[in-house]
């Protein structure tokens, strides 16, 4: 194992949060290589190099075929079962936005078995759906998160958190065995809130999309794979959050220091303590 973890950042086809998530992962002290999904087909990248695995945000192939459908496609049928390994294994894998699209329909999350006894079974049977914001619109807006997940390491020691979602289909759905299930194994990572972390309950725009149990994120049985809809990696500097310039009024006059960093990028030093405490 390296010192620090190396993290990679798949791109092409239309994937655009590539640099944030990288740089994401640099700042929280991980080695982070961005690598065209093209170089992993041809072999020149392999996923066994790496400890964490990234899927960012964007709209690859334009969304034409439903989000993430077509690059969850050409994952499955060219790097199927080397993802599928690399789920398996003691490593990290998170999507985001579009990323979270594309694992859920590469059935990497929610991947509920259909037994307690095989907790990975499932991995490659699409289980769920991210369908259109039930507003009809593209929404992008800062939103509260409030961690339900109790094992994700992704998750780890995060309570509210702010952040900003930025899509037209982010409205999670499953069907009522697999939201049974995903709550008896700890599954749900993340809901939508009010700023004082009250529930949502569907509340347009406190939940932005309509998403049922007004879920922003999830994860497959082991915690390890995470599926988040807001971007964490728009939030890594104090003043990328919306309304800094009043937090940083307040805090100058009552004569505390100033933050560098935002909260968003905790979860990616979560990712990279998983392998280096």
């Amino acid at each position: 194992m390296p010192s620090k973890p190396r993290a990679l950042v798949i791109t092409g086809y239309g994937l655009n949060c590539e640099e944030e998530t990288a740089l994401a992962f640099k700042l929280a002290g991980a080695a982070s290589e961005i690598v065209h999904v093209n170089d992993l087909i041809d072999g020149r990248k392999k996923f066994k190099k790496y400890q964490i695995l990234a899927i960012p945000g964007g709209f690859s192939y334009g969304d034409d075929t439903g989000s993430g459908n077509a690059f969850a496609n050409k994952i499955l049928n060219n790097l199927g079962d080397d993802l599928i390994s690399f789920a398996k294994a003691d490593k990290l894998v998170i999507g985001i936005c579009n990323g979270f699209q594309i694992l859920t329909n590469l059935g990497l999350v929610p991947a509920c078995p259909a037994s307690a006894a095989a907790v990975d079974e499932k991995y490659g049977e699409r289980q769920a759906a991210l369908m259109h914001n039930k507003s009809t619109r593209y929404e992008a807006r800062w939103i509260w998160l409030k961690n339900h997940s109790t094992k994700s390491p992704w998750t780890k020691d995060i309570n509210l958190i702010h952040l900003p979602v930025a899509h037209g289909e982010g409205n999670f759905y499953v069907t009522d065995d697999i939201l049974t299930k995903m709550k008896i194994a700890d599954q749900i990572a993340a809901q939508y809130v009010h700023e004082d972390g009250s529930p949502a309950n569907g509340e347009f725009p406190v939940n932005p999309n309509g998403a049922l149990d007004d879920i922003a994120a999830i994860t497959d049985p082991s915690g390890r794979i995470l599926g988040i809809m807001p971007h964490p990696e728009r939030f890594l500097y104090f003043t990328n959050e919306d309304g800094w310039e009043l937090k940083k009024e307040h805090l100058i006059r009552s004569g505390q220091p100033l933050p560098k960093f935002g909260a968003g990028l905790k979860i990616f030093q979560n990712a990279v303590s998983y392998f280096t405490k």
